[in-house]
């Protein structure tokens, strides 16, 4: 067990470091003319090499998964399939006979919505499944929309690939529009009880949204080439950086980089797990999935476990600890157990 002052000294350098990557990248701000604005080309998840492994746990088979969620509700996987045109709905842990809703069109992404709903954006609209009986609504947009989020107060986020992020209310009306700066393109939204963050992966960096005025707030730099980004119930940001093979940990809304620790190879999907505080990061170039805490000022590695090949998506169920693994060449849905726990 580590001791009161060695989990101080820990966040102490952890902070101090967070300072000098601040300063070392420049540190994006709102103020363009401040702002060190780069543009990069984001890159796919590295490829995987055939496993010579066997992977933890249970391993169901399924079709390529390009994204994956778990709603702890209605113990439903849903899993982004068919080249990101239908999402696939299967109870009891990926046992139970599968559901699949046509999108048509091409998604994005999945984001869990509320009331055990999954939203969909699409170019044109965001679609709104309910897992429970696959009903799906659409709210159109006239944009191509990379990113959603639930607001606390019933509203949707949705962020576009300009940059552009627009609040809609439970009809579609647009009732906030937040654009311009140093935002190239919202291709991850997160809301948390600080507010809401965006992700842009050409800037490969983190900025606050103000949205009581329609503003951009502080920006940071995420890396060399943030690939993912999921919150905490502290508001904190999680992001993993592939290119520059790191785990980045930010506060929201007073945003500040307070971890950042090298994961040895190109890190890609991110979930976690409230109940324990572990944070799964896939590693697709290792076929690996590994667990680290935050609470001691810099990650700590708790788990490492052998994953179904190219695993680009990862869930995790909170109520159990069990953690599901989605293969993007289509070796299965993957369950671990209470993985963290």
């Amino acid at each position: 067990m580590r001791t009161p002052s060695a989990r101080t000294v820990r966040a102490a350098v952890a902070s101090a470091l967070a300072v000098v990557t601040v300063l070392s990248v420049g540190g994006c701000s709102s103020d363009d003319e401040n702002a060190d604005e780069i543009s990069v080309e984001p890159l796919p998840p590295a490829q995987s090499p055939v496993p010579t492994v066997t992977p933890a746990g249970t391993v169901a088979a399924f079709a390529p998964v390009d994204a994956l969620m778990f709603d702890p509700v209605t113990r439903t996987v849903v899993a982004l399939t068919d080249s990101s045109t239908t999402v696939s709905l299967v109870g009891d842990g990926a046992t139970a006979a599968t559901r699949v809703v046509d999108l048509g069109g091409t998604a994005a992404g999945l984001v869990p919505g509320r009331d055990s709903s999954v939203l969909v954006p699409m170019n044109g609209s965001v679609a709104r499944i309910g897992v429970a009986d696959g009903q799906r609504s659409d709210i159109a947009v006239d944009a191509d929309i990379l990113s959603a989020a639930d607001l606390p107060d019933g509203t949707t986020a949705v962020g576009d690939d300009t940059g552009t992020i627009r609040v809609l209310d439970a009809t579609g009306q647009v009732t906030t529009t937040v654009s311009g700066g140093s935002v190239t393109s919202a291709d991850a939204l997160a809301s948390t009880p600080k507010g809401v963050s965006v992700l842009d992966r050409r800037q490969t960096s983190v900025t606050d949204v103000n949205l009581d005025d329609g503003t951009l707030g502080v920006a940071l730099r995420a890396g060399d080439g943030a690939a993912e980004m999921t919150s905490d119930e502290f508001g904190r940001l999680l992001v993993t950086d592939s290119t520059g093979t790191e785990l980045l940990v930010f506060t929201s809304h007073d945003l500040l980089m307070r971890q950042r620790f090298p994961v040895g190879s190109q890190p890609w999907a991110i979930a976690y797990d409230e109940q324990s505080g572990v944070a799964w990061v896939t590693l697709p170039a290792l076929n690996e999935v590994v667990g680290y805490t935050l609470d001691t000022g810099i990650p700590v590695e708790a788990r490492r476990l052998p994953t179904v090949r190219q695993p680009n998506s990862v869930a995790v169920d909170t109520d159990t600890g069990d953690l599901y693994v989605g293969s993007a060449t289509g070796d299965g849905v993957q369950r671990i157990p209470a993985a963290g726990r």
